[in-house]
């Protein structure tokens, strides 16, 4: 390693955060903190951060905070040299010689978030109240995550953000009020989501006192004035349960737990109670040996105190999905005097205080607080991590599984209005513009990625900011659907594309239904005729329905002679309509112009009502019936137009219909167990599974009994909600 400044002596004030900063450190780990610190004090001299803070001054105060949440010296140094991309010559080259690749990479990535401030400042600036604004504040704290390659850097980006909002303290003004805000929207629910537990509460506790200091003053009143009164009631409690657990036989660790104000206040505003039914301003925890005794301990404190009506949840036997587990219960005793008490062992408690256990799901409103996918699963990722670094003996193992758990399933880009779009790693250019808007994309002809033209195909990266270029009508091109060619990426701009083919397909069927009718209107000199009537005539509901069934040849020219002259010849009897029975002797198909045809559904794109259908004449097979957009079909009818068939859904009162389901999802242990649980609860039976995996992803194939859409998107949402499924779709 090469030393990076020679002769540093630190002053009185340096010389403390060393020690600090060293403690727990081998020999020559604290020698990299001393050099760091040299090269930061020459580096920064007297600069200040627009805050006004000294940026040296602010890189002390951050690495101490770093080292509070017990991360390495790489973690540590970087947060003394945070600052050093706008105050070091050649950095990257002279940080990688002085500290390593990871040092170097840990700053450069602060850098980088760094360009998202003005992004995270419109987000404060504009609130939380309306409802794509709260889509956007929540893409944008993902978007955070997402720009990194080590998480570390986020760590290191909250504990920049305490840091300058401890330094506000005593600098009341516009600026502290806007970081507050920011704070409280975006840095203290990444804390959160990230189990950072002091760090989220003092990000909370500080930007509640800056934003709201009247209410902030008047709970914190509330907590002084009964603070004797309150801390004798926990002390006493204590020793009562100590004695208890003693007697007992149980080692116990218990203690009155702290309360913090920003959390009384949501508390009371969440619940719409007074400060007197917070029920755990009063707060007890007991650390046991085993999850034995923290039952013993919880029939304990329910034998010495009366237990309150639907205040017990045990995350025990039934842990929380961010794999939080304890037992939490509020008792009151004979005064009215409430109390809550947590119980967990020695083991619950490291994983809950190391951050596995943030509670981020249950506690942020919105549709997300049940939604659960690959995102959710990286955070729980993410969270382990964190809880078992000190089991890892080799640091760089450590670092290659940081690397690992990044959250590469999605991408972050922007408008050149600065609104944040995700999108899944590969998407293109194109994908963007059909997310934008449908009409977007089908005019789009060109796209520049940070100001530079770029190909439509070109895969986007985090961070990008995408401008579309369009004509002003025009439609996609037929490449666009050819996966080899890597246009599209999301099914969604997929499906839109080929639903704009679709409609041109049936308007030039329109247009040659139209010629039809038009000669033959012409031939018999009658031009001037009303076509909606004569579609009336025909038992069809318009004129272009008598256009497209004129063109399928389900209307012929005698039967348009016959109406016009007002139906004074007879008309042919109506074909004969065949129709095919369920297994429960429904009718489930009818076939119209044939007699007594046998008809069978079609295996490649299983139709179900209320599919669009059509029907294709096979060699000794009857008639084989499809769905509108089947690709086989398709091909078929192309081969041999005169085959094709009209088809439609008779009754289907008790009828099921085979389909195909897709899924892809994270592979782990329990996943088919659990989507079979899915499957089961809703009653669906499943007749075929077929699964593979690769890359770490599970890519399952199920095939269903179904009696029609509304049951497929019942199945599909209930699928999704599964712990690590990405996508779940009809084939």
């Amino acid at each position: 390693m090469v030393s990076v400044v020679h002769s540093f002596q630190p002053s009185s004030d340096e010389a403390d955060v060393l020690s600090r900063l060293r403690h727990g450190l081998p020999a020559d780990a604290a020698a990299r903190t001393g050099e760091a610190l040299a090269l930061a004090r020459e580096a920064y001299g007297e600069q200040v951060l627009g805050t006004g803070e000294s940026v040296l001054q602010h890189a002390m105060g951050m690495a101490l905070i770093v080292a509070s949440l017990d991360l390495d010296v790489d973690a540590r140094i970087a947060a003394l040299l945070f600052a050093a991309s706008d105050h070091v010559e050649d950095c990257g080259e002279r940080l990688k010689a002085g500290f390593g690749d990871t040092v170097a990479g840990l700053v450069t990535g602060l850098h980088r978030l760094g360009s998202l401030r003005p992004l995270t400042r419109a987000a404060a600036g504009a609130g939380e109240g309306a409802t794509e604004m709260r889509a956007q504040t929540e893409i944008l704290r993902k978007m955070l995550l997402a720009m990194v390659d080590d998480i570390r850097v986020v760590l290191l980006r909250l504990a920049s953000r305490v840091q300058t909002l401890r330094f506000l303290s005593e600098r009341p003004g516009a600026e502290r009020d806007e970081m507050a805000r920011e704070s409280l929207l975006i840095y203290a629910p990444l804390g959160n989501r990230l189990g950072i537990w002091h760090v989220k509460w003092e990000l909370e506790d500080l930007a509640f006192r800056y934003l709201e200091p009247e209410t902030y003053k008047r709970i914190a009143r509330m907590l002084d004035e009964k603070r004797s009164e309150r801390e004798g009631f926990i002390d006493a409690a204590v020793t009562r349960l100590q004695k208890e657990m003693a007697a007992a036989g149980i080692r116990a660790e218990i203690y009155g737990r702290p309360k913090h104000i920003f959390s009384i206040w949501n508390k009371m505003r969440g619940k719409d109670i007074d400060f007197e039914k917070v029920y755990d301003v009063r707060a007890v925890r007991i650390i046991v040996d085993e999850i034995k005794d923290c039952y013993t301990a919880l029939g304990i404190v329910h034998h010495l105190w009366q237990p309150i009506r639907g205040e017990f949840d045990d995350y025990i036997s039934h842990p929380k999905g961010n794999f939080y587990r304890s037992l939490h219960t509020a008792v009151e005793d004979e005064n009215g005097r409430s109390l809550e008490v947590q119980i967990r062992t020695r083991e619950m408690h490291e994983h809950a205080e190391l951050g596995v256990a943030a509670h981020w799901r249950y506690k942020e409103s919105g549709s997300s607080v049940k939604a659960r996918g690959a995102y959710e699963d990286k955070i729980s990722w993410l969270r382990q991590l964190l809880s078992w670094r000190d089991e890892i003996a080799d640091s760089a193992e450590w670092v290659q599984q940081f690397k690992r758990a990044a959250l590469d399933d999605t991408i972050y880009v922007l408008t050149p209005q600065d609104k944040v779009i995700d999108l899944p790693r590969g998407a293109t250019p194109l994908d963007f513009a059909y997310r934008l808007h449908t009409d977007i994309g089908h005019r789009c002809r060109g796209a520049k990625v940070d100001g530079h033209m770029v190909p439509l195909n070109t895969p986007l990266a985090n961070g990008q900011r995408v401008e579309i270029s369009t004509i002003k009508s025009g439609g996609p091109s037929r490449d666009w659907l050819n996966p080899a060619q890597g246009y599209l990426v999301t099914s969604r701009a997929r499906s839109k594309a080929k639903q704009w083919f679709a409609a041109q397909d049936e308007a030039e069927m329109l247009a040659q239904g139209r010629a039809l009718v038009t000669r033959e209107l012409q031939r018999e000199g009658q031009s001037q005729a009303n076509l909606e009537e004569l579609a009336v005539k025909l038992g069809l509901k318009s004129a272009d329905a008598l256009f497209l069934a004129a063109a399928r040849g389900e209307v012929g020219m005698r039967a348009i002679d016959v109406a016009l002259r007002g139906g004074a010849e007879e008309l042919p009897p109506e074909p004969e309509i065949q129709t095919r029975k369920s297994k429960a002797g429904d009718s489930r198909i009818l076939v119209v112009g044939v007699d007594k045809l046998l008809t069978q559904v079609g295996k490649c794109c299983k139709p179900m009502p209320p599919d669009a259908i059509t029907g294709f004449v096979t060699r000794g097979k009857g008639i084989s019936i499809h769905r509108v957009e089947c690709i086989n079909f398709r091909n078929m009818a192309a081969r041999n137009p005169e085959r094709v068939i009209s088809a439609e859904w008779g009754a289907q009162s008790g009828a099921v219909y085979p389909v195909d389901l897709l899924v892809d999802a994270g592979d782990r242990q329990g996943l088919l167990r659990d989507i079979s649980d899915i499957l089961s609860r809703e009653k669906i039976n499943v007749t075929a599974v077929k699964t593979q995996s690769r890359a770490g992803v599970a890519h399952m194939s199920f095939t269903v009994e179904l009696s029609g859409t509304a049951a497929l998107q019942k199945a599909l949402s209930a699928l999704r909600e599964v712990p690590g499924v990405i996508t779940a779709q009809r084939r």
